[in-house]
Formats: structure tokens, C-alpha cells, sequence
């Protein structure tokens, strides 16, 4: 199980590297672009994340749902158990993320673009802290484990998938932030 893990994150680790190299190919411009085209890049990205987010949540969801079905009562079966949940969740997120920043309008004037950008850096880098907490809450497990024979193959499995499952949206949540962060650097010169 944990040369799985291992493999798995190494694996995860890889496909955030790819993520986050084809993110960064957002057009190159000139710093001196209006404002629209400001806006328009900033909910491309935004769809893009949610891609990502949502293309992780469907690919765990599917794997995990396998899993969960197939696997007896041991640590595997509650690893693809929680990772079902949360990617329900994670799924849940990211399709109304979606949504929201295809529909998002692009015509806000410098003030309210400015106050949306520090809006959603914000929410990323809060989203990082939260990360930590999960990964936080998945080692507590997997060290309540060790005193709690009934449930010990339980709390592994839960504190597997969400040392995983944090350690994704770690590196997702700090990635979206940098993207966000570098967009709006190169691009507020308008």
C-alpha cells in the first residue's frame, strides 16, 4: 500500500508538473492591453483550473469507485472509499467553478477586475492553508491508528487518501495561486 502511495504521488507530482507548464501558456501580450483582454485571460485560466480540478476529481472518482467496489474491508477499501467522497466534492467545485468563470462578465471596470483578482488570489492561498490542515488530519489519522486496533485499517486508509488528496489540492490551490499572481504582475500596467 505504501509503495503505492509512492507511486501515486510521484505520478500526481508529474501530471501537476505538465498542469501547471500548460497553464502558464497563456498568450503573451503586450503590458500595455486593455482591460478586457485582462478580464477575458483571467476567466480562461480560471476555466482551465477548473479543468484541471474537475479532470482529477472524474479520473480519482472513476479509479477509486473501482476500487471501492472491488476491495474487502481492509485499508484499500477505505482508501477508495474516501477518495470517492472527496471527489465528489472536488467535482461538485469545480463544474459550478466552471461555470461561473465561462459566464463570468469581462467588462468590470479597473477597480472591480483589481478587487476580483486579490479576491480569488486570496481564495487560493486560503485554500493552500486548508491543504495543510488535510494533510494534517490524514497523518493524525494514520497516527490514531496505531492505538485504535478496531478502526485501525479505517483510519489508514482515511489518512492515506487524505494525505493524497491534500497533497493535491496543495499543489494545486499554491499553483493556481502563482498562475493568478504572475497574470496579474505582467498585465496591471494598462
Amino acid at each position: 500500500m505504501i509503495k503505492s502511495l509512492r507511486e501515486i504521488t510521484t505520478n500526481t507530482i508529474k501530471v501537476m508538473k505538465q498542469i501547471v507548464f500548460l497553464l502558464c501558456l497563456v498568450p503573451s501580450v503586450s503590458f500595455a492591453q486593455p482591460l478586457k483582454q485582462f478580464n477575458e485571460e483571467k476567466s480562461k485560466i480560471d476555466q482551465r483550473l477548473m479543468i484541471g480540478l474537475g479532470s482529477w476529481a472524474t479520473a480519482n472518482f472513476i479509479v477509486s469507485g473501482i476500487g471501492w467496489a472491488t476491495t474487502t474491508k481492509g485499508e484499500a477499501h477505505y482508501f477508495h472509499q474516501m477518495n470517492v467522497m472527496w471527489n465528489v466534492v472536488n467535482l461538485g467545485l469545480a463544474i459550478p467553478g466552471y461555470i461561473k468563470a465561462k459566464n463570468e462578465t469581462t467588462s468590470q471596470n479597473l477597480t472591480e477586475a483589481l478587487q476580483l483578482q486579490r479576491k480569488t488570489e486570496n481564495i487560493f492561498l486560503i485554500n493552500t492553508g486548508l491543504d495543510v490542515v488535510y494533510m494534517g488530519s490524514g497523518l493524525l489519522l494514520r497516527n490514531m491508528a496505531e492505538k485504535n486496533v478496531d478502526k485501525q485499517t479505517q483510519f489508514n486508509g482515511y489518512g492515506n487518501s487524505l494525505l493524497m488528496q491534500g497533497g493535491f489540492l496543495f499543489l494545486f490551490d499554491l499553483t493556481a495561486y502563482a498562475i493568478h499572481k504572475c497574470h496579474a504582475k505582467a498585465r496591471v500596467h494598462f
